[in-house]
């Protein structure tokens, strides 16, 4: 598939993009904040004027599952703050990234992908995509050769996470995206934790950005949500596949994520801070064996991150001393964070990746990927830095 050429981001800066792109006064009402749209289906003027839409002659509404103006308004503002020809919203991220991968790849051909991600896309490549004739082959994506090495004649698609979910490791984007456009494979990247206010794939060569909105797009721990974005020809494919499938993003969820999207910047800005302080006293804490952050210069990827981040991201993770009774000791010991899965949003989150994400995984398969019975995870919110230490330092004093 040959890649079109991106949009460039538009020269405002990005806290302004985030409020104002996708968006503009409502021309019937005058309503400076976008309407929920809380309708099935749309009505027209006449037999031609349906056809014209359905057709593609004229824009206009049909039905919600094929698309809806709240949840078009979220689409925009994506496809601005990504740098994108299109972007779509689905209703949850999951949903995103398997239809995407649906809509890219055929029974008898191949995804290379990394072994270390979401225990949900895991699941997709080791359970789903195999039942549909599409073979998957898992590799280190760290490990550029060994990437190299795994792309074959009827690859379409190398899936790639970065940073990745629970261990931080971080990728090289624009060498793995080369890789595969000289061989013919399209690059697809979930950027979840980074958002597009850290890195931005597409610009890297990357070809399809995609996002757990769910988490910090939305930000509030109030909605389930993805996107995904890309070149218009790409984007205009899996909208078919959407469609069939179905995983349309619902209007009043588009409207909650248009609310978020607005202090995007200001909150992750907020996070990568925190997390940075954050992950330099866990490193110094007599009970961790190990944290994983990329802004941390010990850490693996670090000068890939440097690279081709503009900040660090709100996510870490760390081994607690003891394995997973003294994990859970800790865990269960917290006053300001919260033990819950999910992440992104304005509190701290603490997750343990053997019992939520990664759960579904074989022991095997989690030692692979670098998760021991011991790791923490970790969602900086908002709360003041110096209360989150506290908490942390309090929650593992108890367990020396």
């Amino acid at each position: 598939m040959d890649k079109q050429k991106q949009k460039p981001v538009q020269k405002q800066g990005l806290s302004t993009r985030c409020v104002h792109a996708g968006s503009s006064p409502d021309p019937s009402t005058g309503a400076l904040v976008t309407p929920i749209f809380q309708s099935s289906t749309f009505v027209f003027r006449d037999t031609q004027h349906v056809v014209d839409v359905v057709s593609g002659k004229e824009k206009g509404n049909l039905y919600t599952r094929h698309g809806n103006p709240t949840v078009r308004a979220v689409e925009d503002k994506i496809s601005e703050l990504e740098g994108a020809g299109d972007s779509l919203a689905f209703s949850s991220g999951m949903a995103a990234i398997s239809t995407v991968l649906l809509a890219l790849v055929r029974s008898g051909e191949n995804v290379v992908s990394m072994d270390s991600l979401y225990g949900g896309t895991f699941e997709l490549l080791r359970d789903v995509l195999p039942r549909m004739g599409i073979s998957v082959t898992l590799v280190d994506g760290t490990n550029v050769s060994a990437v190299e090495k795994a792309i074959r004649p009827e690859t379409r698609v190398l899936y790639l996470e970065s940073p990745t979910n629970p261990t931080m490791r971080v990728v090289d984007i624009k060498r793995l995206s080369e890789i595969a456009s000289a061989r013919g494979a399209v690059t697809v990247i979930d950027s979840t934790f980074a958002t597009p206010v850290n890195q931005l794939p597409l610009t890297l060569g990357a070809d399809v950005v995609a996002h757990s909105a769910t988490k910090y797009l939305a930000g509030h721990s109030d909605l389930i949500a993805g996107t995904v974005s890309g070149s218009s020809e790409i984007i205009a494919g899996v909208r078919g596949f959407r469609k069939i499938l179905g995983g349309v993003m619902d209007p009043h969820a588009a409207w909650l994520l248009l609310r978020g999207l607005k202090t995007l910047a200001v909150r992750v800005e907020k996070q990568n801070q925190s997390a940075m302080k954050l992950a330099s006293f866990l490193r110094e804490h007599p009970a961790v064996e190990r944290v994983y952050y990329p802004g941390l210069a010990d850490h693996p990827d670090h000068s890939i991150a440097r690279a081709q981040m503009s900040g660090f991201g709100g996510m870490l993770s760390f081994e607690v001393k003891g394995g997973f009774a003294a994990a859970s000791n800790f865990a269960g010991s917290l006053r300001v964070a919260v033990l819950a899965p999910s992440l992104g949003g304005v509190e701290t989150l603490v997750t343990q990746p053997v019992t939520t994400s990664h759960y579904w995984l074989s022991p095997a398969e989690r030692a692979k990927a670098g998760i021991s019975d011991g790791l923490v995870r970790v969602s900086v919110g908002l709360e003041d830095v110096q209360d989150l230490i506290a908490d942390f330092g309090s929650a593992l004093a108890g367990i020396t």
